[in-house]
């Protein structure tokens, strides 16, 4: 029986000495070069999606008429529901408004 355990115990000491050794990895971002395009609220939407994604991320999804208000109500939404992205309620209409006039 305990010959059945020492492979378990050495390789429980492998890993300890390796998790012991490893050392974290430092690395710098670039800088962030996106930037929102003014609008109705820019500063809402600055304060709520940002904090979690790049506005790249915004300039990304579809655009075009088929893609205005119930699309980005739905997106909003999603944010929140889905991802829980902290927003307000009284800041999710500034911000379907926003990328409404301006996305």
């Amino acid at each position: 029986m305990i010959s059945k355990l020492i492979p378990a115990f050495a390789a429980i000491a492998t890993l300890s000495i390796a998790a012991s050794i490893a050392a974290p990895v430092n690395y710098t971002l670039p800088e962030e070069t996106a930037t929102l395009k003014p609008g109705p609220n820019l500063e809402v939407v600055q304060n709520n999606c940002t904090a979690c994604h790049s506005p790249d991320y915004i300039k990304t999804q579809p655009q075009g008429e088929k893609f205005k208000k119930d699309f980005w109500q739905a997106e909003v939404t999603k944010m929140i529901k889905v991802y829980g992205a902290p927003i307000d309620d009284a800041d999710v209409g500034k911000i379907v408004e926003y990328l409404t006039a301006t996305y």
